[in-house]
């Protein structure tokens, strides 16, 4: 029964790692790739040396540091909420609503954003801002607003499915640990901090090492789609993803491409060894007293 999926695995995740040596050469697709020329570290200078270096690596950390943190506290909640919810369908029900918007095309999110915030015709700048004496806002040429923009759109489309773990972690909990808590006078809040937040650490913890592990890749569709791609937001906008899909459509270079890709790998997995071998000592450590 396990050859399947292990076939599945080395043909989508071990086999394509031999393409890892596009980083280091200069494509030539009349050599082909293996006789192309090698080139070193070179094409991993388009990232370094560039001027811009500075803000892709700083949006795409803080970004998904904010995704990370809001994207859990949020699910967690709304996984606790949802729970609280005795009815089976009435919950059934809000957890469609919910998560409808993760089912959602990012290029119709993306002109939702737009219906929203259109200088001309967007319900904000024309209905919102009047209401509270406001001058309409040029949402797509005012890169301050962005990071909040981007962060409540994040969060509204992928709550929905991230609360679903946690719930299903939530209702696997024994109800006698409630019961009992109930009998010795436990308020609903004492019994979410005492018995709910300690069973779903672990699920909290492993969902946590995921997202450090991803945290130097960025949603593309996110952050070029929604935004749609204006220049004027580059500065709060523009993450490793966006600037090499730039690059690649401008300059054409595959290598430059691949280059990206193995630098986001190998941070990604580093960042995930040591938060492990943190998460493992806290615990170590905890478990003495």
């Amino acid at each position: 029964m396990m050859l399947p999926g292990l076939a599945y695995l080395f043909i989508n995740n071990y086999l394509p790692m031999f393409g890892l040596s596009i980083a280091f050469k200069d494509i030539n697709y009349a050599k082909g790739i293996w006789a192309s020329d090698w080139v070193g570290l070179k094409n991993f200078e388009y990232l370094f040396k560039t001027t811009d270096a500075y803000i892709i690596t700083r949006n795409t950390l803080l970004y998904n540091a904010v995704f990370i943190v809001l994207g859990l506290l949020i699910a967690i909640a709304i996984a606790i909420l949802l729970n609280e919810i005795r009815g089976k369908m009435a919950r059934g029900f809000y957890q469609s609503v919910i998560l409808l918007p993760y089912l959602i095309s990012i290029i119709l999110v993306s002109y939702l954003v737009y219906a929203m915030l259109s200088v001309d015709a967007g319900f904000i700048n024309k209905t919102i801002l009047p209401m509270l004496g406001l001058d309409p806002i040029s949402w797509y040429l005012e890169p301050k607003y962005w990071p909040y923009i981007l962060t409540i759109v994040h969060i509204w489309k992928g709550a929905g499915y991230s609360c679903i773990i946690f719930l299903a972690a939530i209702l696997s909990i024994d109800r006698e640990y409630y019961e009992a808590a109930e009998l010795d006078g436990a308020s609903k809040w004492m019994q979410i901090r005492k018995i709910t937040f300690p069973m779903i650490t672990p699920i909290i913890t492993m969902l946590t090492l995921l997202g450090i592990g991803r945290i130097f890749y960025s949603d593309f569709g996110l952050f070029y789609q929604v935004p749609m791609n204006s220049g004027a937001l580059y500065e709060t906008t523009n993450v490793i993803d966006t600037y090499v899909f730039r690059g690649l459509m401008q300059l054409g270079d595959i290598g430059m491409s691949a280059a990206a890709g193995f630098y986001q790998s190998l941070v990604g997995f580093i960042l995930v060894l040591v938060s492990n071998y943190i998460v493992r000592r806290f615990d170590k450590d905890n478990a003495l007293f």
